[in-house]
């Protein structure tokens, strides 16, 4: 596959004046740079939330088949704009999530393509059981959008930190599973999963994240995107943590250390042909997650790389606890999911190195 590179250039000058989407480049040869005056908490920031509610719009407004339905939560995960856009074709189903995947899989058995938009940690997170029956086992066609996941939702604390929900989701037949790494990606992941028939999960964090894709940057469902080729070490990541990766491949290159880095936008269906080049490639393999390391990005790397081509893995993600109270980068920090961390797991691989 021919390698989509984004370069990112940063100062840690905290006097860097922040700058917009006027900071892109355009893209030449493949590669979208950045400002190179670009301080790397100065990047453009939208949610996640909005790339999809956006997309939602758009999709409704071609295809009659789209409907929306929410557990009481239309404002928070952005279905608002299509409720008011289109209200004969939004459903308020109230705080009853499991309901709200009944009548999301009877819609789908009648034609439609419905999106179930709740909070990760209510849906899937209360829904597993209507998700695997009335749902996978009848490979009805619902979309499943599960927002404010991972320990970025901050201050929320920990019974609403959905850390789990990749795991549980991934194991189940016939679904999909997609985590965007920005909102312009999010926007594009929801016109992938309206367009695939079958099951599938959305998987946006809360926070403004930053954008580092842009509307050509390419997106198709089970293909992972190098960001940025490397020989040492394969840096493979999903979600917002995709640009700590990408800002640790940097680091890592003062320290002469070449990291290819590769955005993981679908869990399932994985991309093991992407992975095994690049790991036969750099011999060594991290993984960045915002959710447990049990059974999320690392569980498929692993069981990837076990059938194809055995190689040293450092998994970066949520250490097999739960969260706490907090500004997302203080939890970041806090459990060891941060560009810093990234780098240093990194290090530790390419030191197990066999050959």
């Amino acid at each position: 596959m021919q390698p989509f590179l984004i370069q990112i250039s940063f100062q840690r000058d905290p006097s860097t004046r922040p700058v917009g989407r006027g900071s892109l480049r355009k893209i030449e040869n493949g590669v979208m740079t950045l400002n190179p005056r670009i301080h790397q908490k100065d990047i453009q920031r939208l949610p996640m939330r909005a790339g999809f509610g956006d997309a939602l719009v758009a999709l409704g407004s071609k295809d009659a088949r789209i409907v929306a339905l929410t557990a009481d939560l239309a404002e928070s995960t952005h279905v608002l704009p299509f409720a008011k856009r289109f209200p004969e074709r939004f459903v308020e189903c109230g705080v009853a999530e499991q309901d709200m995947i009944g009548v999301a899989a009877g819609l789908a058995l009648a034609g439609k393509i419905p999106f179930a938009a709740s909070y990760a940690v209510f849906s899937p997170g209360r829904t597993w059981d209507q998700i695997r029956v009335s749902v996978c086992y009848s490979n009805a066609n619902v979309k499943i959008v599960g927002s404010h996941a991972g320990i970025t939702v901050g201050s929320d604390g920990a019974t609403h930190q959905a850390l789990e929900d990749i795991a549980i989701l991934r194991v189940l037949p016939n679904m999909a599973v997609v985590v965007p790494c920005d909102a312009i990606e999010a926007g594009k992941a929801t016109a992938a999963i309206a367009k695939r028939s079958g099951p599938a999960y959305l998987r946006l964090a809360r926070p403004s994240t930053p954008v580092i894709t842009n509307d050509r940057t390419p997106f198709e469902i089970g293909k992972a995107n190098i960001l940025r080729a490397g020989t040492d070490v394969t840096i493979i990541a999903c979600g917002p943590l995709v640009y700590e990766a990408l800002i640790a491949a940097r680091m890592l290159e003062a320290k002469k250390i070449s990291a290819e880095v590769i955005n993981a936008h679908t869990i399932k269906p994985f991309d093991a042909k992407t992975l095994a080049a690049s790991a036969r490639k750099t011999r060594a393999v991290v993984t960045v997650e915002d959710h447990q390391m049990a059974g999320g990005l690392f569980g498929i790397v692993a069981e990837t790389l076990a059938r194809s081509l055995p190689a040293p893995i450092e998994p970066v993600g949520m250490p097999d606890a739960f969260g706490e109270s907090g500004e997302p980068h203080q939890l970041l920090k806090q459990f060891g999911m941060t560009e810093e961390d990234v780098a240093r797991a990194a290090v530790r691989v390419i030191k197990r190195k066999t050959v």
